[in-house]
């Protein structure tokens, strides 16, 4: 694995702050007010992305909301591939970290210009974010909002001109839990700066206590960094993780800040769940999209610790379980996403939907797994990916999602009968109508003639109250496995709390693990991985016998 890195995994949020957040209650801190600033009407200080009456907004008046992922090009700035994969995957913006050169090596006008132009050929908005300030206050290594403000005066030249495409995001998590208060008065001054040099883009601010806000100092003082910026094109960004572990805390931050007429985005989050607690993802998503409110999920790959791993080592083709939430779940990427108008997107320009995809048809069915193929469709502008779903009497339930007209649904139970159909959609968000149906019904499962594995089960990482495992499922037999089940059990209360690489299903001790699309088929000699996250007490016994498909499988 890469020596990488993680936003959330660096941000020294101890699991005593995660109580304390709890106990204070982030509904009680801070109160917002109704905004007595809105930006100025497009007509006067519009130039490209603007605030108007607490939304974001394009140039030529139409709503924008984000949907997209954050990207490390800082640190891997040879992955310049990433940006084509994240926008195929249905992303109508990405979030770029950049470094002012206070703590990483900077990213010189030239290398920006190239990742500028970069957006632009892949249609995305580019929010480009400098992450030296990261924790201020409370890392010692962190640089100064004013120091990245100085970065951005040096990008004037490259920036200029490209308000329809580029979001300033002056410094990342700009001040860490020691004396939250003061992130207040540096941010009003960056923000100036920028406006005094000429800067007309809509520029982001992030909260401070590493981005999570938990002792509520954005929120109280929202109104006066936004009423201190002369354009008002100003966007507060709020970064969601183990602090937002109940609904209630996600809906009552975003609301008081919509109820105010202020604009907001979930500008980082994570799903899942790690030693400090578990984000509540589901609710994130869920009220972004009521609130049409934009959100960029941390992060596409490169991560310390790959739990927060869109995509494994830089591969689309590897979603892990949180980048199939991301960009394939419910309120996610690929179902509510749409492109930026200046690219052509968008109703306004684009409200032809595609022709219906083709009959379904299945192979390789397995106990919980079967692949679909169907005939593309067709679309004047171009088809953008598919959705796929599971339907059943009146109602319908989305599975899976593909950028090709092929796609692997898991997770399904053996020896049960199902009814599959694909709908198409274009990069402005027209979907087709649903193509027919095709009935599948999946293969009982039990013990497979001439299948041979090995299963190596290791403890990654270890906390008190919790650890990362990994298992490595080797297919030992002559023929490739399509579809699997792997089950084993705990003998000390273990309980997984988060997978990636399959779908658990855990009672009491005994686990049973459906794999993921991207893990559903082992060569023969070959070898797929999963990994995950659990619960446990102070013993933390491997397990002893491993079962895939009913086949006993050789510990190693």
């Amino acid at each position: 694995m890469r020596t990488t890195r993680s936003t959330a995994r660096r941000s020294p949020v101890t699991a005593l702050l995660a109580v304390l957040a709890t106990l204070l209650g982030i509904v009680a801190l801070g109160t917002l007010t109704p905004a007595t600033a809105q930006a100025q009407s497009a007509g006067t200080l519009a130039t490209g992305l603007h605030i108007s009456d607490g939304r974001l907004l394009e140039g030529n008046g139409n709503d924008f909301i984000m949907r997209g992922v954050n990207h490390a090009h800082a640190w891997y700035p040879g992955e310049t591939q990433s940006l084509a994969d994240i926008k195929a995957l249905g992303a109508n913006t990405v979030r770029v970290v950049l470094s002012d050169g206070y703590r990483w090596s900077e990213n010189s006008p030239a290398e920006v210009a190239g990742i500028v132009a970069q957006c632009k050929a892949n249609r995305l908005i580019c929010v480009l974010e400098v992450h030296d300030t990261t924790g201020y206050g409370e890392d010692a290594a962190a640089g100064t909002l004013d120091h990245a403000a100085d970065y951005w005066l040096g990008l004037k030249d490259v920036l200029a001109g490209e308000e329809n495409y580029i979001i300033i995001n002056i410094g990342n998590e700009p001040w860490g839990n020691t004396n939250p208060e003061g992130w207040t008065a540096p941010t009003i001054s960056a923000v100036q700066k920028l406006r005094n040099a000429g800067f007309k883009h809509t520029i982001m601010v992030d909260a401070p206590n590493w981005g999570q806000d938990w002792q509520g100092v954005m929120r109280a003082n929202a109104q006066s960094v936004y009423d201190a910026d002369s354009t008002g094109n100003l966007i507060f960004s709020i970064h969601m993780y183990s602090v937002y572990n109940t609904a209630q805390k996600v809906t009552d931050y975003l609301h008081a800040f919509v109820d105010a007429g202020l604009p907001i985005l979930i500008g980082e989050f994570g799903g899942p769940a790690d030693q400090y607690g578990d984000p509540d993802e589901d609710t994130m998503m869920a009220t972004a999209e009521q609130l049409r409110l934009g959100y960029l999920a941390w992060s596409w790959s490169g991560n310390t610790d790959p739990i927060l791993d869109l995509a494994i080592d830089f591969d689309p083709s590897r979603l892990s379980s949180w980048g199939q939430r991301i960009f394939n779940g419910v309120n996610g990427i690929a179902q509510t996403s749409k492109e930026a108008t200046v690219y052509g997107g968008g109703s306004s320009a684009d409200t032809q939907a595609p022709s219906t995809a083709g009959t379904p048809t299945a192979s390789a069915v397995a106990a919980t797994s079967v692949t679909l193929t169907w005939t593309a469709a067709t679309d004047n502008v171009g088809v953008t990916g598919y959705d796929i779903v599971r339907v059943s009497g009146g109602s319908e339930t989305t599975v899976a999602a593909s950028a090709t007209n092929t796609a692997t649904v898991t997770g399904l139970t053996a020896d049960t009968a199902y009814a599959f159909a694909v709908y198409a959609r274009d990069a402005a968000g027209n979907r087709s109508a649903r193509s027919a149906t095709v009935n599948v019904t999946t293969d009982k499962g039990g013990s497979t003639p001439g299948v041979g594995c090995s299963v190596g089960y290791r403890v990654v990482g270890e906390w008190p109250d919790g650890f990362q495992g990994e298992l490595t499922i080797r297919n030992t037999g002559a023929t490739t496995i399509n579809g699997w089940t792997l089950a084993f059990a705990f003998a000390n209360g273990q309980t997984v709390t988060n997978m990636w690489g399959g779908t658990p299903t855990q009672a009491g001790g005994a686990v049973s693990v459906a794999p993921a699309s991207y893990t559903s088929t082992i060569p023969a000699g070959g070898s797929v991985t999963v990994g995950f996250t659990a619960g446990k007490g102070a013993t933390n016994a491997a397990p002893t016998a491993f079962a895939l498909s009913g086949t006993n499988c050789a510990t190693t």
